[in-house]
């Protein structure tokens, strides 16, 4: 067992953009029901493990995730485990967004009009300082893209990395250390369903 803390990430159940691969950053949008019983699923999947502390993205996608795996009641909401912000590209997918900037990468570029990679990562930094000094595991509830930031962050790798890294809804990942070493951050696991 790891005395450091772990970052339990979950990311939220499905919704109608995310089926139909539509970039969601702030649109608040509701689970769809595959998405609410992925979240119950959730729930089962973690159940057992102890948490010293839960946050959670303040979209109700993420909020209503952590509700239905029966979080909701330790959750405190987090701003900085708000989803990456697509700007002129909120609502489009990337084949729409390659129809027009076939080169775009949003590891690199980050979106117009919405946030830069830096911005994400610092982000992503100030969550991975939180968890590290929790005094036990920590269960994060966000979003694809933020969460794939987190992990490349995680282990003192650039956002572009992120990229590699593939996220389903309605998953968990674990980040930790090898040899239970602060210097040797790890993925314990990733992308695991219910």
């Amino acid at each position: 067992m790891s005395v450091l803390p772990l970052a339990f990430l979950v990311r939220h159940g499905e919704t109608a953009w995310s089926l139909s691969g539509q970039h969601t950053g702030r649109t608040d949008l509701p689970l769809t029901l595959e998405g609410e019983a992925n979240a119950r699923r959730l729930g089962e999947r973690l159940l057992g493990n102890q948490f010293a502390r839960v946050l959670t993205s303040p979209l109700q996608r993420a909020v209503r995730t952590c509700e239905l795996a029966g979080y909701g009641g330790a959750a405190e909401h987090d701003p900085d485990l708000v989803e990456w912000d697509y700007g002129r590209y909120e609502g489009r997918t990337t084949a729409e967004i390659r129809a027009e900037n076939p080169t775009w990468d949003l590891f690199r570029e980050g979106c117009p009009d919405g946030e830069s990679p830096a911005t994400v990562a610092e982000r992503a930094d100030r969550i991975v300082a939180r968890v590290r000094m929790a005094t036990g595991n920590v269960l994060l509830f966000s979003s694809g893209h933020f969460l794939r930031v987190l992990a490349a962050r995680w282990c003192g790798l650039d956002v572009t990395f992120a990229r590699y890294l593939l996220l389903d809804t309605g998953t968990v990942s674990v980040l930790g250390y090898a040899h239970d070493n602060l210097r040797e951050p790890a993925l314990k696991f990733w992308n695991q369903s219910t």
